[in-house]
């Protein structure tokens, strides 16, 4: 098979499968119509994929990539603690509203397999790093800011950062918000979660 040509029809079935993902949910697709929106043969879907969770990896894979190494970046600079907690929101923020898919599929990924996803290399990249951590402790021995658990933070932080994006339907559904109005919530989270942060390390 021209190698050019199938990478082609390997992107094309791994975007019709994000399109269809986002328009249905992750659970009520299914490869055949995948394929067949794609206009693809079955086969050669499987061909390329072998299954429907070896898709949904390499989709996975392919979104956390780029993005999962930018927070990184962002957390091992030497940026002062408060300018790199913004920026890191901020950040953030930008890629869950550029990439819808991004949540549930981090979520479908680990309550599909949870022993498996840690293989997936993409999937550190989304946890703490040893800089950010020694960065507070640091921070707390000066007393510029209270002493508290680097993991118990971080954990805090990108909950505050992704839970409204993990159930914004509800919170839409709820508030009886337009889609205009539930975009202004979420661009909204930037200082209040910025806020929320920096009240709970101030000394």
């Amino acid at each position: 098979m021209d190698t050019k040509h199938g990478n082609a029809t390997r992107l094309k079935l791994m975007e019709t499968a994000r399109e269809l993902f986002i328009a249905k949910g992750v659970d009520r697709v299914g490869v055949r119509e995948i394929a067949s929106k794609a206009g693809v043969n079955l086969s050669l879907m499987n061909y390329y994929f072998q299954s429907k969770e070896n898709l949904l990896e390499q989709i996975f894979e392919q979104s956390i990539k780029d993005n999962g190494q930018k927070i990184r970046q962002i957390l091992n600079s030497d940026m002062p603690l408060a300018e790199k907690i913004k920026v890191y929101i901020n950040t953030y923020i930008d890629i869950l509203t550029e990439d819808p898919l991004l949540v549930p599929f981090v979520l479908s990924i680990i309550h599909r397999n949870a022993e498996q996803a840690s293989r997936l290399k993409a999937v550190h990249t989304l946890y703490n790093t040893e800089t950010f951590s020694n960065q507070l402790k640091h921070e707390a021995e000066l007393g510029n800011i209270r002493k508290v658990d680097p993991e118990q933070f971080f954990v805090s932080m990108i909950s505050l950062i992704l839970f409204p994006f993990a159930i914004k339907w509800l919170i839409g559904y709820r508030m009886t918000l337009s889609n205009e109005q539930m975009a202004q919530f979420l661009e909204d989270r930037r200082e209040h979660v910025y806020d929320l942060l920096m009240s709970a390390l101030r000394p």
